[in-house]
């Protein structure tokens, strides 16, 4: 197996005596593209700031491309494009102005791919920045994150000024990328649908600490609803392990449950007398039900 790219061990972050982040240990494999998903306030946009060295860590150990974090040499930056949430961008610099000093900076430019998405996104490039608006801006940034062809693309809510169809075109581009042999992905973002549809890893963030970090596919078929009809009424406290969530009402239940397991299904059928059908959830609906 290839090194990972970047490594997190027993990481924690304070500010003062609040801590923000608690003993989170995760791993990004090459070629993976890890959504990253949690409230308002649980501790995303620190991780993402600790883990590429813009903030030092309290505790722990990061690393990125086996350099730690906060003091990656100048060749390893290079390797990784970053999306905040928000920009960075010079206010009397024009979009033309920025490509140019960042490829200056970076040393090397795709220009075909830039130029390709400026025209398909409606970019004035020419257009001083604190002319432009939210959206426009927030192409800029991706558009500057994506040009050198980044080994490593981190994105902080890329898409929360986006309309629909510039965030389609968005995630259409970032599959592309996410398809490039090696090339890595973490994506923190609140609309989790967008996840769903280009992520293979997920990190579950609350109150600052990493709850699920694995694979899509596992987590939704480890978080699972359960349709039950029953041939007697059914107890209000189902007896049925990791139950998340559940109503019952006389002979019918649903109950959300994690750490499903396909192999109990026969003996909780057998134990409650009943008929079990078993739904998959979406990711939004697994988001909600684990944060209620």
């Amino acid at each position: 197996m290839s090194a990972p790219v970047v490594t997190a061990r027993n990481l924690g972050k304070a500010i003062g005596r609040k801590a923000i982040l608690h003993d989170i240990t995760v791993e990004v494999q090459p070629g993976s593209v890890v959504g990253i998903i949690g409230k308002n306030g649980a501790g995303k946009s620190t991780l993402m700031d600790v883990l590429l060295g813009f903030s030092p860590a309290s505790s722990g150990s990061s690393h990125v491309f086996g350099h730690d974090s906060f003091t990656l040499p100048g060749e390893v930056r290079g390797r990784i494009g970053f999306v905040p949430q928000q920009d960075e961008l010079v206010s009397m610099l024009n979009g033309r102005q920025h490509v140019d000093m960042t490829a200056a900076l970076l040393g090397r430019w795709n220009r075909e791919l830039t130029d390709r998405l400026q025209r398909a996104w409606g970019l004035p490039m020419d257009r001083h920045v604190q002319k432009l608006s939210g959206g426009e801006r927030q192409k800029l940034s991706i558009l500057l994150a994506l040009g050198h062809e980044p080994d490593l693309l981190v994105l902080d809510e890329p898409v929360a000024a986006l309309d629909p169809i510039a965030r389609r075109q968005f995630l259409q581009e970032l599959l592309l990328i996410a398809g490039s042999p090696g090339r890595t992905v973490l994506f923190s973002t609140h609309i989790v649908s967008d996840l769903e549809r280009v992520a293979d890893q997920i990190w579950m963030v609350r109150e600052g600490t990493v709850v699920w970090a694995g694979p899509l596919d596992e987590l939704k078929e480890s978080v699972v609803r359960l349709s039950i009809t029953a041939r007697q009424r059914l107890p209000a406290d189902l007896p049925v392990p990791g139950v998340v969530s559940a109503s019952v009402q006389g002979h019918r239940a649903n109950a959300v449950v994690s750490g499903w397991n396909e192999a109990a299904l026969p003996g909780l059928r057998e134990t409650l007398d009943a008929d079990v059908e078993v739904e998959l959830l979406s990711l939004e609906d697994l988001f909600v039900e684990l944060h209620s």
